[in-house]
């Protein structure tokens, strides 16, 4: 198999593992930030372990912190978000982090949007607005909030990986302390450490945090940006199917409307990115 095509299956096999986390944190009984808690405990001992194992003892510098503190933002949010809203609606909206990066890189960096660009922004807007829509009714406003802020968070790590001196696989690893941190105190306070919360909670440090977060790294390596952008989108779409198989949960026939119109444009917008860059060269 060549470097690319494995790039490509780490991709596709993170992206899997990222889909099981509404679920396993929709069974667990516990408060969000001890889930996120306990699941990141785990996964240091999972990163830290595959450290170890490849001799790359974890660097430490303000960027590589900064990447940390936007993890730690992703993973907080993403787990709040789960508890508050619908499974569809805390991925969908965490989906919308490419959008993020492209009003950051404009806002701050002073890049030029072009045409695709503000097209792509008002469709994936329109889609984000009829989450809100459907939410004001049922009263989860606040947890669609959470959920876009976990998009921004997330956008954050995309951003920083360019950076000089970045080094991923450090920012998650620290990224991953600074989260147990934060959620201690609320994973002290639990009294339910029966079999399946514990089995639940060791499915998600392992595999769909610290694995996950492996594999990632490692294929992005070798496979190119657009194409793990749209190798990624499996994961707003596996997700809420698994809760909805599993723990029954509806979505909603706007946000069914929202999910299609924000995953579709990050789609689109991926290829004809990728097309309009290749003629340009």
């Amino acid at each position: 198999m060549t470097a690319e095509r494995k790039g490509v299956l780490y991709v596709f096999l993170a992206a899997i593992l990222y889909s099981i986390g509404g679920l396993c944190i929709k069974v667990i009984p516990w408060h969000a930030l001890s889930i996120n808690s306990g699941r990141n405990i785990i996964s240091i001992l999972v990163v830290g372990s595959y450290l170890l194992a490849i001799r790359h003892r974890p660097k430490w510098n303000a960027w590589i912190g900064l990447g940390a503190a936007c993890i730690c933002g992703t993973n907080v949010l993403f787990t709040l978000a789960n508890k508050m809203t619908t499974a569809a609606n805390a991925i969908v909206l965490q989906f919308t982090a490419p959008i993020f990066v492209l009003l950051i890189s404009v806002l701050f960096f002073h890049k030029k949007p072009r045409r695709l660009d503000l097209i792509v922004c008002a469709s994936v807007l329109t889609g984000v607005l009829c989450f809100f829509l459907e939410s004001l009714e049922a009263g989860g406003a606040l947890g669609n909030l959470v959920a876009l802020c976990s998009g921004l968070s997330y956008a954050g790590v995309f951003l920083l990986n360019d950076m000089p001196h970045a080094d991923p696989i450090s920012s998650v690893f620290w990224g991953d302390v600074l989260s147990a941190v934060v959620g201690l105190p609320f994973l002290m306070k639990e009294t339910d450490f029966s079999l399946f919360p514990m089995t639940s909670l060791i499915i998600l440090g392992a595999f769909q945090v610290g694995l996950a977060y492996i594999l990632m790294c490692e294929g992005l390596k070798t496979t190119p940006a657009v194409t793990a952008s749209l190798i990624s989108g499996i994961e707003p779409v596996l997700n809420p199917l698994l809760v909805a198989v599993f723990c029954h949960e509806t979505i909603a026939p706007l946000s069914q409307v929202g999910a299609v119109i924000v995953v579709l444009s990050i789609i689109i917008y991926n290829i004809a990115k990728e097309r309009i860059d290749h003629d340009d060269l």
